[in-house]
Parts: C-alpha cells; sequence; structure tokens
C-alpha cells in the first residue's frame, strides 16, 4: 500500500470539491443569485433550452461515467473503488482544460441500463466522457449514446489511447524515415484500447497489421471470436499464431495487453529500427533497458518513469475544451486524426527519447483544442 496516497486522500476527503462562483454577502446577493432572481433566468431557458448553456455551468460540464468493470491495472473492481481514478479524471480536466468534470460511478454493468441512465442526466452536462467500461460492452454503449444524444460522447480508454499513440508513432516513424502504408504493425491486445488504435491508425493509412487476443492472431478460421473480432479479421493479414509467429519482420509492436510477454529474441526477429509502445500498466510488456539492449530504436510506455509517456491527458482535456467552445456535437475520426497530429506537430525536433510531448505540458490542450475547431 501507498500510505502517502492514502493519506492524501484520507486528509482532503478526496480530491475535488464544488465552489461557488459568485459571493453571498447580502441580501441582494442571494436575492439574485437563488430566489427570486434565479426565476427569470430558468423562464429564459424553458423559452430556450439552448440558454442552458449560457446561464448555467452547464455549458462547461463533462460528465465522467463508469462502472468500474475495467479500471486500468484493476480490473472490475466496482463503482465505489472506482471513485477515486474518476476523481483523479476530474481533476486533470480541470488542471488542463479548465473543465468541471463530474464523475459517476454506476452501479450497475448492465449495457442497457448504463444507456438509460446515461441518456436521463444528459441534460445536465455538454459532454459525456466514458471510462473503463469493458469490452465488448463499451462498444455499444459509446456507439448507442453517440447516436442518441446531441452531445460529444468520447470512450477516452478508446480513442484517447489510440490518438496519443498515432501522434506517437507520427514522430517514431519520421526518426525511422518509413511511411505508415508501408510499415507492419503487430496490436497485442484485442480489447477497448487496441481495437481503437487499429481502426485509427488504419484511418490514418496503415494497411498491414495483425491483433492478437488471449487465444493468439485474429484471424479468419477462428469460430471464437465477437462481433468487433470477426470484423477486424476481414482487414487483418490472415496470419493464424502466437506473438511469436506474429511479430517477425513487423516494424512496429504496440502492447495493450499485460506485462513481461514480449521478449528480447521477438524484438530481435523484427525489421530493422524496431518501434515498441509497451503501454501495460503498472509492467510493460517489455522493460525499456532489456528492449534497447535488444536492438529497439524507439521505447515508449504508459509510465512517467520511462521516456515517451504514451498518456490520454495529451488528449482528452483539449479534445472536450474543443468541443465546447464550438459547440461541437460529435466527435468524428477527422477530428481524432486531427489531434494526433498536433500532438506530433507541439514536439519541433522529435528524437528517440521526445516521441510525444511532456504531460505535464498544458499548452498541449490548447493545440489539441484549436486543431478540432
Amino acid at each position: 500500500m501507498n500510505q502517502k496516497a492514502l493519506d492524501l486522500h484520507e486528509k482532503n476527503h478526496g480530491k475535488i470539491e464544488i465552489k461557488s462562483k459568485v459571493y453571498l454577502n447580502t441580501k441582494d446577493d442571494l436575492s439574485l443569485a437563488y430566489t427570486p432572481g434565479v426565476a427569470d433566468v430558468s423562464r429564459a431557458i424553458y423559452e430556450d433550452k439552448l440558454l442552458v448553456k449560457k446561464y448555467t455551468n452547464v455549458g462547461n460540464s463533462i460528465a465522467i461515467i463508469t462502472d468500474g468493470s475495467a479500471v486500468l491495472g484493476l480490473g472490475n473492481i466496482g463503482p465505489e473503488a472506482a471513485m477515486p481514478v474518476m476523481e483523479g479524471k476530474a481533476i486533470l480536466f480541470k488542471e488542463f482544460g479548465n473543465i468541471d468534470a463530474y464523475p459517476i460511478c454506476l452501479a450497475t454493468q448492465d449495457t442497457e441500463e448504463i444507456i438509460k441512465t446515461v441518456k436521463m442526466i444528459a441534460p445536465s452536462f455538454s459532454g459525456i466522457n466514458l471510462e473503463d467500461i469493458s469490452a465488448p460492452r463499451c462498444f455499444e454503449i459509446e456507439q448507442r449514446l453517440i447516436t442518441e444524444l446531441d452531445i460529444p460522447v468520447f470512450h477516452d480508454d478508446q480513442h484517447g489511447t489510440a490518438i496519443v499513440v498515432l501522434a506517437g508513432l507520427i514522430n517514431a516513424l519520421k526518426i525511422t524515415n518509413k511511411k505508415i502504408e508501408d510499415i507492419y504493425v503487430v496490436i497485442n491486445g484485442a480489447g477497448a484500447a487496441g481495437m481503437a488504435i487499429t481502426k485509427l491508425l488504419m484511418a490514418a493509412g496503415l494497411k498491414k497489421f495483425t491483433i492478437l487476443d488471449t487465444q493468439g492472431t485474429i484471424c479468419k478460421s477462428r469460430n471464437d471470436l465477437n462481433s468487433s473480432k470477426q470484423e477486424m479479421a476481414e482487414h487483418t493479414i490472415d496470419l493464424c499464431g502466437d506473438l511469436t509467429t506474429a511479430i517477425v519482420k513487423a516494424d512496429v509492436f504496440i502492447g495493450v495487453s499485460k506485462g513481461n510477454i514480449l521478449t528480447a529474441d521477438m524484438i530481435k526477429s523484427m525489421n530493422t529500427d524496431p518501434i515498441v509502445f509497451a503501454m501495460a500498466n503498472p509492467d510493460p510488456e517489455i522493460m525499456p533497458d532489456l528492449a534497447k539492449s535488444a536492438g529497439v530504436k524507439i521505447m515508449a510506455t504508459g509510465r512517467s518513469d520511462f521516456p515517451n509517456q504514451i498518456n490520454n491527458v495529451l488528449v482528452f482535456p483539449g479534445m472536450f475544451r474543443g468541443t465546447l467552445d464550438n459547440n461541437i456535437k460529435k466527435i468524428t475520426t477527422e477530428m481524432k486524426l486531427k489531434a494526433a497530429q498536433a500532438i506530433a506537430d507541439y514536439v519541433t525536433n522529435p528524437t528517440e527519447e521526445e516521441i510525444v510531448p511532456s504531460v505535464l505540458d498544458k499548452n498541449v490542450a490548447i493545440s489539441v483544442a484549436q486543431a478540432i475547431k
């Protein structure tokens, strides 16, 4: 147990609070902020519902929705145990995007119940950030909400991860002098992140790739694939086997699976100047020192104690800041591609040790928000 972390959360009773934007020092103050003055504000919104974004904080509010079924590094821990993670997400929204984000942890893992609940609370928000919901349920939940709501819906585990991966890959390919349409990529992990990464890389021009789940490569001859994997099997190279087989002559390995499954021998079988994004947490698929000794040209992980941290905080604050500022109702693939390019371009002189910006650079969010405008 990290006692310092426990002490921090106990001392402050969590990490977030609600503060008033106005003072209540006089009766006049109270009459304007509450009764009777607030009645006229409500009447105005009743006549034009769009004014809710002008007269209330709805215009700067995001709901962080989870069922606690797939919390990063922890698994299916439920809504109560997910709350500290969602509070953490909320402070990142505020710190990097000046967005008020509210953690809402649901006591159900039923797809229809989650969709129904989010639709019912949607009038209180200008965006929905889905978080830590397990695959494949997360795919249907996201698509249904995108279709049935008129505010942006963004599953950060899928698309935030995919955008940062693409941004890092853009710069890694610059360094290795390769083109995305020519490379062969192995994606290890066929959950929410793995599928979203693959689809965004395809949109960016990737043609040759394979994906692996716990049973091996996703190939057409398998009869145990769910619908999303079956769909993806139509686009992958038709290769059946394990990671050792799949990684031969690969230019890029992207891991969103589990730690310590990539070996030095596997890396040595890759193409020249191999690129490895080992993003399993807390233990990456291979440790950077071992990967480098095996010949990796560019190494990235999800950890802050190594160079090239692939972290979603580079995406979601700016993505939602852009949607809020520009009244964007749907987040499109084009926006995701533009966000990735903006993050890549932010690094003016990419090197092997710096293919993405620092996660602490708050100006990245500004660049992303401007890019999707």
